[in-house]
């Protein structure tokens, strides 16, 4: 299959968004591969999956952590998401299973309004298709299965971008990136760099302390 290398809006959502996420919508459109990430994925890499950036009324976010097993990433926090599979007709489509089935949602609450490029993540060999949603009509949520999912949070905006929240890490791997403490949270890795990149590039982030460096 050919990866999708272009932030793509679809044009008729955007007019149901509220003003509040326009800089969002401006920010991601166009948005190439390697505005985001230095792993472009080619064809025949990685495995597609999908995840959903749900942004809520509250002006805030909805991020799963994931439940402490024997996988590659146990334990941390996420964006709900996940395999693409057969059955979903597109990525969009899988997202928005694959976030009801960990948290209950209701994907009829729920309005897409962007597809970023897709992002390989080598470490997991999954190429991933982050879907912007915007969460008109909330519902309920927590986890369906808490073998999967340990905690279902929102988190607002405000605290994301609260300088004092905010960190580098370092991992043994080598790796460094952005992330945030929130919610009792460590908030890293794809799902940290992800919403870093958005605020920086929608307006929402103010200065903060990059020399900060928590060590994981």
């Amino acid at each position: 299959m050919s990866w999708l290398t272009q932030g793509t809006l679809i044009p008729e959502s955007i007019n149901a968004l509220p003003s509040w996420l326009s800089p969002v919508a401006k920010a991601v459109d166009g948005l190439d591969t390697k505005d985001l990430t230095q792993f472009v994925p080619t064809l025949g890499v990685g495995v597609h999956s999908a995840v959903l950036v749900l942004f809520g009324d509250q002006r805030d976010v909805l991020i799963i952590e994931r439940a402490t097993d024997t996988s590659l990433h146990s334990g941390q926090p996420a964006f709900p998401g996940g395999r693409v599979e057969i059955s979903d007709r597109s990525a969009i489509a899988a997202a928005l299973r694959e976030a009801q089935e960990e948290t209950g949602l209701d994907p009829q609450g729920v309005t897409p309004f962007a597809q970023l490029p897709d992002l390989w993540i080598p470490i997991s060999n999954y190429v991933v298709s982050p879907i912007l949603g915007w969460w008109h009509e909330p519902s309920a949520v927590g986890p369906r299965d808490t073998r999967e999912v340990a905690s279902v949070h929102r988190i607002p905006i405000a605290d994301f971008v609260n300088p004092s929240n905010r960190v580098r890490i370092r991992h043994p791997s080598g790796y460094m990136g952005d992330a945030f403490e929130v919610n009792n949270l460590l908030v890293w890795g794809f799902t940290g760099g992800l919403l870093s990149t958005l605020f920086e590039r929608s307006g929402w982030s103010v200065p903060w302390n990059r020399n900060r460096v928590i060590e994981v």
